[in-house]
């Protein structure tokens, strides 16, 4: 349940940085982090929690088919976005909702995809290259490796131009470590060097099965019998998820090929409003990743740097207005039309679809009025 040799942390479990050898070659990229971001770090990990939390709430009370919590997870998935440029693409799991809401996404889509009242949930275009949820366990590798593909045979990556050369930077965990289409993907990203970064959030759980049945080796490692240099982070250490991203992301940029970072977290929550973790988990591993929440730690990092209290509190009141509103517009919202399953099929009308819906929009037409 510990971190290994070969683990980056720039941040400790009691909010000290770390400067030594191993951190020496990412600490000039906290150097590109002004007083404002930093808050922001933390802003976003706390109103986030917050939501995942409200949310969880909604889906027991019914108003939610399911829920997908990332309680545990908020720094690996914070810094590993900040850590991206606007021209960046993003290929989801299914956990990352504050890497969305950091890209321009309102988390009511997501609300509303686990509602049931949404059959895709976003147009990636408008949410700032956040890619689409994808259930389906590591299926989304092989998409975002597709893409970075694309992006390096058009001449997007490696021209040496800050403001267009583009990565691409997919979430996954440690259970889709062990599906075909992420080996699959591996083959395809060191062959083409695409422009990518492979992040993998290590939360020791693919459900009830503990990371340790799935791999007998350290998950950073499996990259690298594909040509695919990796490194281990501290997940749960926001700066470290920011650093090492960005130090990925760029050298994916620059046309230096694919690269692997495993970040070891811990899921607090359950695997899914389904699941129910004290039938596999031991209290004291609970407890040691308690002992190492990420938002705790950072507090005490922006403390030791002269935060003040008021800053903190405007952060918890913030926090709590997100969860009203989240819950006030969950409420208001309204069953989808069946016409809605019709629409985003194609991005552009498509002859057959519009036969379809116009067949189906007869079709229920006719029991209006009727006994049907």
């Amino acid at each position: 349940m510990s971190y290994t040799e070969a683990t980056i942390q720039l941040l400790s479990p009691q909010g000290a940085l770390v400067e030594n050898d191993a951190t020496a070659p990412y600490l000039p990229h906290l150097a590109a982090l002004d007083d404002e971001r930093l808050r922001d770090f933390h802003r976003q990990m706390v109103v986030m929690r917050r939501f995942d939390i409200e949310a969880g709430n909604l889906q027991r009370q019914g108003q939610l088919g399911l829920w997908i919590p990332s309680l545990g997870q908020e720094a690996a998935q914070v810094g590993s976005a900040y850590a991206a440029r606007p021209q960046d693409h993003i290929f989801p799991s299914y956990r990352e909702h504050v890497v969305g809401r950091i890209r321009g996404l309102d988390l009511m889509k997501i609300i509303e995809m686990l509602r049931g009242n949404s059959h895709g949930g976003w147009v990636p275009a408008e949410t700032g290259n956040f890619h689409l949820f994808t259930l389906v366990i590591g299926s989304q590798t092989l998409h975002a490796t597709g893409y970075a593909m694309g992006v390096a045979l058009d001449g997007k990556s490696g021209t040496g131009d800050p403001t267009t050369d583009t990565a691409v930077l997919v979430y996954f965990g440690d259970g889709a470590t062990s599906q075909g289409d992420v080996s699959e993907s591996f083959v395809f990203a060191s062959s083409y060097r695409t422009p990518q970064v492979f992040f993998l959030q290590n939360n020791h759980w693919a459900i009830s099965v503990p990371v340790e049945r799935q791999s007998r080796s350290p998950l950073y490692l499996r990259s690298t019998g594909f040509g695919i240099p990796s490194v281990q982070i501290d997940g749960n250490d926001v700066l470290a998820s920011y650093a090492v991203t960005a130090a990925g992301l760029e050298a994916a940029r620059s046309g230096a090929g694919p690269c692997f970072i495993e970040a070891l977290t811990y899921r607090m929550g359950a695997h899914t409003s389904s699941d129910d973790p004290t039938k596999y988990r031991e209290d004291e591993e609970m407890r040691f990743w308690s002992e190492r929440d990420p938002i705790s730690r950072f507090e005490a990092y922006l403390r030791a740097r002269g935060e003040g209290e008021e800053f903190f509190q405007d952060v918890a009141t913030e926090a709590e207005d997100l969860a009203a509103d989240v819950r006030r517009r969950t409420s208001e919202l309204e069953p989808p039309t069946s016409s809605k399953v019709f629409s985003n099929v194609y991005t552009d009308p498509h002859p057959l679809v519009e036969q379809q819906a116009a067949w189906y929009a007869a079709y229920e037409a006719g029991f209006e009025g009727g006994d049907a």
